[in-house]
């Protein structure tokens, strides 16, 4: 797809690249956290010449009508290929183009930007996965780049291949091949929404003491629950299914915390159904910071016999 969209600006700019081969690309994608990604692709190249110039100033004059609606194609056809693959529908809007001149201690440069909103363009679940829209793969040529944006909040849990920079969103340079579904990134969001303000933690803190405070004190007249009694074989079958139901219903994963919130079942049941499930090989245990996250084994349907 990237190689498709290259090839929009500079077989334009044709003129100017024969003079002097000295121009970059770079492809910017800020991914949001509602599945959307808005594509930034800026091409610069150098201006050596007044004939450079007017070159540019014509292309420039011709973007409206020419080269900003291929670009549009070109980003719908990439989008309806990748629905077809992914199952997602996709959706291209807000494209827009633009060019400038620009001033610099390198030289002058000639830069066209173009922008598209890529509706669907992430799969959404317990984690925002990037990368299943790069259905044929991507070539980054000599001095170009792509730099992927996540929302503030998530974190990176995987991202393959490893990234060239990561310091204002992860970043490959050039050249590069990427195979079919890369580059793959892997966002997370913390299991616990962090306050802004000081004042907000230092209330959260009072009141953690305070009812640390009052939770020793109902502990010395209290006496400590029993542990829950062990399940009979009938309850755990019965649970096994329900639980396995759930997973298939969700996907085939879910963190375990959803688990115990979607069944209502004590922490401690549900763990005790995961521990059995995990020892006959229906279920894979997989850490993700403190949660565990619990994906159905392949092979395992959601009504298999247990």
């Amino acid at each position: 797809m990237l190689v498709i969209i290259i090839l929009v600006v500079p077989a334009a700019l044709t003129g100017i690249a024969a003079a002097e081969p000295d121009y970059s690309i770079a492809y910017t994608v800020t991914v949001g956290d509602d599945g959307t990604a808005l594509w930034h692709v800026e091409y610069r190249t150098l201006l050596l010449t007044d004939t450079d110039v007017t070159d540019f100033e014509a292309y420039a004059g011709d973007l409206p009508e020419i080269y900003l609606p291929r670009f549009r194609e070109l980003m719908e056809h990439s989008a309806a290929q990748a629905a077809v693959a992914t199952g997602r529908h996709m959706e291209i809007t807000g494209v827009t183009g633009d060019t400038v001149i620009q001033e610099s201690p390198t030289g002058r440069y000639g830069v066209v930007v173009y922008t598209a909103l890529w509706d669907g363009f992430t799969r959404l679940d317990t984690t925002v996965t990037i990368g299943d829209a790069f259905t044929g793969g991507l070539y980054l040529e000599k001095d170009n780049m792509l730099v992927i944006r996540y929302p503030e909040g998530y974190t990176v849990a995987r991202a393959e291949p490893e990234p060239d920079d990561s310091r204002d969103g992860l970043a490959w340079y050039g050249p590069r091949s990427f195979g079919a579904g890369e580059p793959r990134v892997v966002l997370e969001q913390p299991a616990f929404p962090l306050f802004p303000a000081a004042a907000g933690l230092v209330l959260v803190m009072a009141a953690v003491v305070a009812g640390g405070a009052l939770s020793r004190r109902r502990r010395k007249n209290t006496p400590e629950p029993p542990d829950p009694s062990p399940l009979t074989t009938v309850e755990q079958i019965s649970l096994d299914d329900r639980i396995v139901q759930l997973l298939g219903s969700q996907g085939g994963e879910m963190f375990q915390s959803e688990i115990v919130r979607m069944t209502g079942l004590p922490r401690s049941t549900v763990s005790t159904v995961l521990n059995g499930l995990h020892s006959r090989g229906m279920i894979i245990k997989v850490k993700k910071g403190r949660e565990n996250l619990i994906r159905l084994s392949p092979g395992t349907p959601p009504d298999a016999e247990r």
